[in-house]
């Protein structure tokens, strides 16, 4: 394991890293389900979303479908494989309503806080995300961790998404920050680490499920962990 030496700006994804995404999809779902009388099992639906739109954010980060194909599509494909016939004008209602609830949930990964508080006071902390600007900007304030962050880069202000470069170019002149002294700490091999090490940042891979990935990955499996790199 290195310790990172001389580093002064630290990048990291804020879905599935920082925030728990997985945990407040739930709520919101549970929450639009009930409040429209939607009779469907969420566990079930559950099992069919998470990889489904997992499938979709691939696809829209590889810019083969637009935002809202993304929204309507991981929807509507779940109801298919239920054999559940769902009306479109349902499928827009509850994808419009999904985008509305999803930040007003705010848990975060177990040691997220202690590890921003150890973190903040000797580097820099900023966010480089994927998501849409109005709802990263919700989860963040919701969250409570906005005021780590001196610069938060989504993929709308950068006109490309992770892995693209230029998504790390614009973050990191936006943080005033130089490439060899930042590094990127995100949960997608693709999208954060290779994408941040093409680019000519050092990165960390944050394992959550502990899948196997070459040695010279750098990774950890737990947020405070961090702390034996950092």
């Amino acid at each position: 394991m290195k310790h990172f030496q001389n580093k002064s700006d630290i990048f990291f994804d804020l879905d599935h890293t920082l925030w728990d995404f997985e945990k407040n999809s739930a709520l919101a779902f549970e929450v639009i389900f009930d409040k429209h009388k939607l009779n469907f099992d969420l566990t079930h639906f559950l099992n069919f979303y998470i990889p489904i739109n997992l499938k979709y954010w691939k696809l829209y980060r590889d810019e083969k479908i637009s935002q809202e194909d993304l929204r309507y599509f991981r929807l509507k494909e779940v109801f298919d494989l239920m054999d559940e016939e769902v009306h479109d004008e349902i499928i827009h209602l509850i994808a419009k309503e999904y985008i509305v609830y999803l930040p007003q949930f705010n848990h975060l990964y177990e040691g997220a806080l202690e590890i921003l508080e150890y973190l903040h006071p000797k580097y820099k902390l900023h966010i480089i995300t994927n998501g849409f600007h109005s709802v990263q900007e919700g989860k963040l304030k919701n969250s409570n961790i906005e005021r780590y962050f001196e610069t938060i880069t989504n993929s709308e202000m950068a006109g490309v998404k992770k892995p693209n470069p230029l998504i790390f170019d614009y973050a990191l002149r936006s943080a005033k920050a130089q490439r060899e002294t930042s590094v990127m700490i995100g949960d997608s091999l693709e999208a954060d680490v290779e994408g941040a090490l093409n680019s000519g940042l050092d990165a960390i891979f944050f394992n959550e499920f502990n899948i196997e990935v070459k040695p010279s990955i750098n990774q950890i499996n737990h947020l405070l962990l961090l702390k034996n790199y950092l």
